[in-house]
């Protein structure tokens, strides 16, 4: 297939030790297991981005309910179209923060790495609704430059339609890094509470809709111990309830 260019080609050509610049025959990937492990708070879909050449593959049916399209996108600039006329300018930012996050945790780790952030896209009825970004990176060559990412995008209107302006690159599988990248104009670091590692892993299972029961099955701790990390999350962002906590660390960056 021909390269098209997109929004990001600019950006993402000017990184050839992280990216190819020519298309690699795509492989056959079975992205089942990673799709049950996302965050998924919302009507969601996915799709496969070949970066040699910047077409999609493996594209969920869901993507044409979702933004009232008739037909399947074939490249990435087909989502860019979809995308807010006003957030394109914090996309470009987002990106470049993120593959320079990348690079500065080394690339040889890129398989292990998420990256996420917001920003407003078209839907069916042709307003906008702010949709959570997560691009997870699924193979690469030999040189450690990446051949395919898959994209989640994840509805969030009625959670949130605050746009944190923060890029979030965390550590999947063996990795364990949690960044925080604000690119808004203003850091209300009073805002910002601290969490623990094991609160952020409680608050993700909380957001994929789990109980405290199951929990503490998959994190292997008590009950008890689930209700006391729920009980400080609720406290250190001074919330009332499990719905309005997802929402206050939607716009935190959290998730």
């Amino acid at each position: 297939m021909q390269k098209k260019k997109h929004l990001l080609s600019d950006i993402w050509d000017s990184y050839p030790e992280l990216l190819p610049l020519q298309s690699i025959n795509q492989q056959k990937i079975d992205i089942s297991k990673i799709i049950a492990d996302i965050l998924a708070i919302g009507p969601f879909y996915y799709y496969t981005v070949n970066i040699g050449n910047y077409s999609l593959s493996q594209v969920s049916e869901k993507i044409l309910d979702i933004h009232g399209l008739d037909k399947f996108p074939e490249s990435l600039q087909n989502i860019m179209d979809l995308i807010h006329p006003d957030d394109l300018n914090f996309i470009l930012q987002a990106e470049k923060a993120s593959i320079e996050k990348i690079k500065e945790i080394g690339i040889e780790f890129q398989l292990y790495l998420k990256s996420s952030y917001c920003f407003r896209m078209r839907i069916a009825d042709g307003s906008y609704h702010l949709f959570h970004h997560q691009s997870i990176h699924l193979g690469k060559d030999e040189q450690n430059r990446l051949l395919y990412s898959l994209n989640i995008h994840t509805d969030i209107q009625h959670i949130t339609t605050k746009n944190n302006h923060i890029v979030l690159v965390s550590g999947i599988g063996k990795r364990k890094d949690y960044f925080q990248i604000d690119l808004s104009r203003s850091q209300m670091a009073e805002d910002m509470p601290l969490l623990s590692n094991r609160e952020r892993e409680v608050l993700f299972l909380v957001a994929n809709g789990d109980g405290s029961k199951q929990i503490a099955s998959k994190l292997f701790i008590s009950e008890l111990t689930v209700k006391v990390h729920r009980k400080n999350l609720l406290k250190k962002t001074n919330t009332v309830n499990s719905s309005d906590m997802i929402r206050r660390c939607m716009e935190l960056g959290f998730i």
